[in-house]
């Protein structure tokens, strides 16, 4: 097996050798030396087939030039006030790291609102953050471990995730989209945590529609899932809502606190908006969206205007894949009959 895919990737280096300079020079930003290493990813995206692998690292780069991805971290969403409406309302951040020395990203995917900015406003911030990630923190992670550091780790708090959270489910298909063609292989595991029921109603939803490689990388935690991370990382890493376990329904429990430093060392607790802006890896305060705001701001060569202006958001195309395509068909299908089947449910309720 290991013979197999070595020729694999042969081949596959092969017929990257052979596409035109721009795509070359876009793929070397991408790659950033480790060309093998970023092969395999395409490649176990499309199961080790050479031929759909290739096709779709191609049109990853063709997209990337089209829409002037190079260029998104010097174009920061201003004014920061505005820019602080769309962190509110997207929550992810950067807690720490596992003992392994990958980036752990926390995702407040239960009451992410996604209603302060247009979808355009919510994709493009999402691909910031992730060139962030690849450009940034992935390579200072190599850096310091001595060892080549290409993935992160995922845990998602599904606190307060309601049927309504389905009317998000177009924006949400578009953000999984641009990840599943353009970064593909970026997260070695989901842990998801703080369970409601709705979850898992989705889940038996959504688990039989997804390929077997992506169920393997899903794993649902008890609770705040606190013990169970706590074997992959140090307390001081855990996201805030891992910390400590609270009850707070009888549906599932856990809303946590603590405290991060830069270091990621340190511990702590507190709940709700007693805790600092470094508690919470959401907030624009946290150190990791302060630096990454910066860090675009730099970038671009602005300051921010003493008069307030607001900049229009990044057009990004979404790419179209006909298995992906048919996949979120499918998706939105099925989670509109569950939608439907609740709605009846609890009609019946109240009757």
């Amino acid at each position: 097996m290991g013979l197999v895919f070595h020729e694999a990737i042969n081949q596959f280096k092969a017929l990257m050798d052979q596409v035109e300079e721009p795509l070359k020079r876009t793929f070397k930003n991408v790659h950033q030396d480790f060309i093998i290493e970023t092969l395999e990813r395409f490649l176990k995206a499309r199961e080790g087939n050479v031929s759909k692998a290739h096709k779709m690292l191609v049109d990853s780069l063709q997209w990337r030039l089209q829409n002037g991805i190079y260029d998104i971290l010097a174009k920061p969403i201003i004014p920061t006030n505005f820019y602080r409406g769309v962190r509110d309302s997207q929550l992810i951040g950067l807690s720490g790291y596992t003992r392994e020395g990958l980036p752990v990203f926390a995702i407040g995917a239960g009451v992410s609102t996604y209603d302060k900015a247009s979808v355009h406003y919510y994709v493009q911030s999402h691909i910031q953050i992730n060139e962030y990630r690849d450009r940034v923190i992935l390579p200072e992670a190599t850096k310091r471990t001595g060892r080549y550091i290409g993935k992160c780790v995922k845990v998602l708090d599904m606190s307060g995730l309601k049927l309504s959270a389905l009317n998000q489910l177009k924006l949400l298909t578009t953000i999984s989209t641009v990840d599943d063609l353009n970064y593909p292989e970026k997260t070695i595991t989901y842990y998801i945590v703080n369970v409601p029921y709705i979850f898992s109603a989705c889940w038996k939803v959504v688990k039989p529609l997804l390929q077997e490689r992506t169920k393997l990388k899903v794993r649902v935690l008890q609770g705040c899932g606190h013990d169970e991370l706590l074997k992959i990382m140090d307390e001081s890493s855990l996201p805030h809502f891992c910390r400590r376990e609270v009850s707070v329904s009888r549906s599932w429990s856990g809303s946590l606190s603590g405290a991060w430093s830069g270091s990621w060392s340190g511990s702590g607790s507190g709940s709700g908006s007693s805790r600092s802006s470094d508690d919470d890896c959401y907030s624009l305060d946290h150190p990791f969206h302060q630096e990454l705001y910066n860090y675009m701001k730099q970038q671009s060569g602005i300051h921010e205007p003493l008069e307030p202006t607001k900049h229009g958001s990044v057009h990004v195309h979404v790419p179209c894949d006909t298995e992906d395509v048919e996949f979120h068909k499918s998706l939105e299908s099925e989670l509109e009959k569950l939608r439907i089947q609740s709605t009846r449910s609890v009609s019946l309720d109240k009757v």
